[in-house]
Parts: structure tokens; C-alpha cells; sequence
């Protein structure tokens, strides 16, 4: 089991993503803002970190500057999550350090199996090391 923050604030899609990712076997935190989300990254350290690039209090750049500038989180994976123009998204996620994009709407029979791919990124990464 894998433990991943969720930084979202739309109510709806924070509990459709944290659902679909309990029902494949993972913990997940919720935080529905940078701030409380940075906070509890700081204290939880996930395994991966979903992140809403349009949360209320902090943009999306704020947001992943702040994690992988940290010596404690830079090295968990970043993936934005985003209704941002596909192409726009990856390019904007990619610029802000983040390790991935998955767009909104999420799909809901891919997207747990999306995440996990990014686990699968990180053990591969860390098996060149």
C-alpha cells in the first residue's frame, strides 16, 4: 500500500480520486489548498503527491517549487492534475518540476492504474542509481 496526498479543492473530485485510489489498495491524504497540502506533505511524506495546479491560496508553480525545492520531498513524485489543455498541461507540469500530468476529467477506470505508473517511474529511477 502506498500512501499519496491528493491536493484538491473541488470537493466532487477529490472524493471521486480518493475512492478510486482507496479501491486499488492506497492511503490517501487530502488537503484542499497549498498550504494545508505542503503541511501535510511535510509531515506524512507520501509516496507520490497528486497536485491540482488551480488550488485557491497557492498556484500550481508556488506549489511543486516549494516541494521539490524541499530537502525532505524532492525526491517524491510530483503529478499534476489538471484541466488545463492537454498539451498546455504537460508543458506547464513539466516547467513547474513536476514528474507528470494526468488531465481532468480524470477517467475513472484508468486513473488509479495512471498513478501507479508513476511508482513504477520512480523504482525504475532508482534502480539506475
Amino acid at each position: 500500500m502506498k500512501t499519496i496526498l491528493l491536493m484538491e479543492d473541488d470537493p466532487q473530485q477529490a472524493r471521486l480520486m480518493q475512492r478510486l485510489l482507496e479501491y486499488a489498495g492506497h492511503k490517501v491524504l487530502h488537503a484542499p489548498d497549498g498550504e494545508s497540502g505542503l503541511r501535510t506533505a511535510l509531515m506524512s511524506k507520501p509516496d507520490l503527491i497528486l497536485l491540482d495546479l488551480g488550488l485557491p491560496d497557492l498556484d500550481g508553480q508556488t506549489v511543486a517549487g516549494l516541494i521539490k525545492g524541499s530537502t525532505e520531498l524532492f525526491k517524491v513524485p510530483l503529478v499534476a492534475v489538471t484541466a488545463w489543455p492537454r498539451d498546455t498541461a504537460l508543458q506547464m507540469a513539466r516547467a513547474y518540476g513536476c514528474d507528470g500530468c494526468i488531465p481532468k476529467p480524470i477517467r475513472a477506470r484508468e486513473f488509479a492504474h495512471e498513478v501507479e505508473s508513476y511508482f513504477a517511474a520512480e523504482a525504475d529511477q532508482s534502480d539506475d542509481v
